[in-house]
């Protein structure tokens, strides 16, 4: 084995039945709010720590639930070639999010309605806040929304309140 992988994982290993598909779209969508990166069919891993650990085990359980069978694991890749491929698919994933982030905030409209403004930052916000907690392994496109968000947040700052 080529050096050792140094991230602790989180992986798990499900299969849901086909019928009804509704668990399966939920099991899926909730493991890409957390940023999990699919390994395989019916595999996926995490970094590991708390957060993620206790995540996929609520996961896990929402798969017996649904009449599957999950199994979770703890370990490293073989080789710090696996681990950097990882990484890479999850900041590559991460990183298209904070560009569209960036985009986004980039065509708020300058004339819009300062309230319209605000709602539309706090929204932006969000979504921001949202991508880092799925950020294990931060891209540089994250201070780029970092900064685009300030930004704009100073832009709209200095924009006077219309009077109520």
């Amino acid at each position: 084995m080529a050096g050792a992988a140094k991230t602790e994982w989180v992986l798990l290993a499900y299969r849901l039945p086909r019928e009804p598909s509704t668990p399966r779209i939920s099991v899926w969508r909730k493991l890409r709010r957390l940023g999990a990166v699919q390994v395989l069919g019916g595999l996926v891993a995490l970094p590991r720590d708390a957060r993620t650990l206790e995540q996929l085990g609520w996961i896990a359980d929402e798969v017996i639930a649904a009449g599957g069978d999950p199994y979770l694991f703890e370990g490293r890749p073989g080789s710090l070639t696996q681990e950097n491929e990882l990484v890479e698919r999850m900041r590559s994933e991460v990183a298209t999010a904070y560009r569209k982030l960036v985009a986004e905030a980039e065509t708020l409209p300058s004339d819009t309605d300062p309230e319209e403004a605000r709602r539309g930052l706090a929204r932006l916000r969000r979504e921001l806040a949202r991508i880092r907690r799925r950020d294990f392994f931060p891209p540089p496109e994250r201070e780029r929304a970092i900064a685009v968000l300030a930004d704009l947040a100073a832009a709209i700052t200095e924009t006077p309140r219309a009077s109520s």
